[in-house]
């Protein structure tokens, strides 16, 4: 018997292409992505039949589909774009609950009851949002939240009961859902065999306990079509809640951003010292004129201190730069209400935490402490960015418990690379030949003997060079085995992409290179 509770779920396909799309005026009907860090974070349907996927490298996506419309990620946007249709839901029914941009939740019981049925539920929400967003969506109804999802993906209504069999045959693929990050339980699994939810649901609870990441045992109670933990039975504390009243009403987006990171500190450190976490957040919001804004938020995991400010700034924006329900007066009250915790062994203890959270400082310090005296002083280190010529010189491991003084970090250092400096760190030999197969080298005077054509790293095949700068040589203080060095930027052709690499030379005789780093 399912202890989650029945739900409807609204789904809004591919939001963030949608809410991108509608800020740039892209067609409707032409292939987009919306991409982040040069990866695909949601596609259109168009462009996923021209073979694009999410998790796609931009390079690779265009060269499937060289009509595809380039958005950036942008969770403000499409949360801010996403109000109209939350509102359209409330304006039904109670208890709307915003999973992410894109997706809503309603509780059933009630609004099922009173419309006459939960097929006339999602038909009167089919045609609400269409009528009052302009925006089409897709309506599931199932026991739990993930098996509601995947219903409203399928547009099916499942009976009361019937979760666990209606995920028995899906993919074991559907666990990784945007904003879960489950890529590596799922392709282990695979590896493993279970491929379907319903094969993965066979396994014990003793199992997974066993044999898998922690978070393996969340992903096992929602292939069973469990909730996704057991609920804390436990009477939540009035000080929970947490209000903050303005003088001057808030009435831009950059003064809600403002208060929202402090809010969510604050909210966050309260419900940790009283060791919880919450997993739906109501956000209340009155304005000078009396008029009160709710909304509920429902989180996957456990929200931190950063994504409960995120919430926060997102809804505020939505209410203050909605065309249709737009308050008539600023905000005067903003109250964070706890509408659902779990204990807070559900939440990792955040190391950032530290100088803001003074309790968590110390439980923190204190495992450190214990570690060490388990493998060692040494055995637990810090980073300290100090002064230096190289990335790598920068860069001093600090044991933990020793003074973190950096010693000359505004020194000129002459011969010092200029920013940006490598996102990753390396220390590769590499092969570096002009266009005659034959291996570049760098003069005593910082010239190279011909324009490099292919670089092979750590012996791999060589890839061809689009273009390079360069050299330059490095201080005399700067040496290898005795010779001076030289930097040299080269942009590779990969697989499915272009790379950005940092390449050091031995100044004259036989070269000798090395990748010192590579740019994101």
């Amino acid at each position: 018997m399912s202890d989650a509770p029945r739900l409807l779920v609204l789904w809004c396909p591919d939001w963030p292409v949608v809410a991108a799309g509608a800020v740039a005026g892209t067609p409707p009907l032409a292939p987009a992505a919306v991409f982040s860090a040069n990866r695909v974070v949601a596609c259109s349907a168009v462009a996923r039949q021209h073979g694009v996927v999410r998790g796609m490298r931009r390079r690779d996506a265009q060269s499937r589909c060289p009509d595809l419309a380039v958005h950036q990620h942008d969770p403000e946007r499409d949360a801010r774009l996403f109000e109209p249709v939350a509102a359209a839901v409330e304006g039904q029914a109670v208890g709307v609950e915003v999973v992410r941009p894109g997706i809503v939740a309603v509780p059933v019981t009630g609004a099922a009851g009173y419309f006459g049925g939960e097929e006339a539920l999602a038909e009167l929400l089919l045609d609400e949002v269409s009528a009052n967003a302009g925006v089409e969506c897709q309506v599931g109804i199932a026991d739990g939240l993930f098996a509601a999802t995947l219903a409203a993906r399928r547009s099916a209504l499942v009976p009361a009961g019937g979760a666990a069999g209606f995920l028995a045959p899906l993919s074991i693929a559907e666990l990784n859902q945007p904003g879960d990050d489950r890529a590596e339980l799922v392709g282990l699994l695979k590896r493993l065999g279970l491929r379907t939810l319903g094969a993965f649901a066979a396994l014990t609870e003793r199992d997974v306990a066993g044999r898998f990441p922690r978070d393996a045992i969340t992903a096992h109670r929602l292939a069973r079509g469990l909730s996704e933990r057991p609920p804390l039975r436990r009477a939540l504390p009035p000080e929970l809640s947490i209000t903050e009243e303005f003088e001057h009403p808030l009435e831009r987006v950059d003064e809600a951003a403002f208060v929202a990171k402090t809010l969510g500190e604050r909210f966050f450190t309260g419900l940790a010292r009283h060791g919880m976490a919450c997993t739906r957040l109501a956000i209340v919001a009155v304005t000078e004129a009396g008029e009160e804004r709710v909304r509920v938020w429902r989180c996957a995991e456990p929200l931190t201190a950063r994504a409960t400010a995120d919430r926060v700034r997102w809804q505020c924006e939505g209410w203050l730069t909605a065309r249709d329900g737009r308050p008539t007066a600023g905000i005067v009250r903003l109250r964070l209400d706890p509408e659902e915790v779990v204990g807070g062994q559900a939440l990792q203890l955040q190391l950032g935490s530290m100088g803001r959270d003074a309790d968590a400082a110390e439980r923190a310090a204190r495992a450190l402490v214990r570690i060490q005296g388990l493998l060692g002083p040494d055995a637990v280190v810090t980073p300290l960015l100090d002064g230096g010529r190289g990335p790598a010189e920068r860069v001093r491991l600090i044991p933990w418990g020793d003074p973190r003084t950096p010693v000359s970090p505004d020194a000129p250092w002459p011969g010092r690379l200029p920013a940006p400096s490598p996102a990753v760190l390396a220390a590769h030999p590499a092969r570096v030949l002009d266009d005659r197969g034959a291996v570049v080298a760098c003069t005593d005077r910082g010239e190279l003997t011909g324009p490099p054509a292919t670089v092979a790293v750590e012996g791999r095949s060589p890839r061809p060079v689009l273009a390079w700068a360069g050299p330059w040589l490095h201080h005399p203080a700067l040496t290898t085995r005795g010779r001076r060095l030289a930097r040299l930027q080269v942009v590779v052709e990969d697989e499915t992409d272009e790379v950005a690499l940092l390449l050091t030379v031995t100044v004259g005789g036989t070269p000798q290179w090395t990748v010192e780093g590579s740019y994101d």
